[in-house]
């Protein structure tokens, strides 16, 4: 199954937040609920819409919709709710 977003939405797959530190750190789960990081699956047809597939992306925490697809977890987004995109 494919998800296809409507106008200025977009589907977003939750990045996993880091476990460790990059100098070896673990961290404890902090139970924060929905991650405000992840990766563009999917845009919507809204020729505005500024991030395209592949992007990581910074949103706010309380704006996007949970979507269980086929057992996968999947964010569903306006553009609004991004905030930034994560260059490398």
């Amino acid at each position: 199954m494919k998800l296809k977003p409507l106008t200025n939405h977009v589907v977003i797959e939750p990045a996993k937040p880091e476990e460790k530190t990059k100098s070896g750190i673990i961290l404890p789960s902090m139970g924060e609920g929905t991650p405000d990081e992840g990766i563009v699956i999917a845009i919507g047809s809204d020729k505005k819409i500024e991030v395209k597939v592949g992007d990581r992306v910074i949103f706010t925490k309380f704006g996007p919709t949970s979507a269980k697809v086929e057992g996968k977890d999947y964010l569903i987004a306006s553009q609004d709710d991004i905030l930034a995109i994560i260059e490398k």
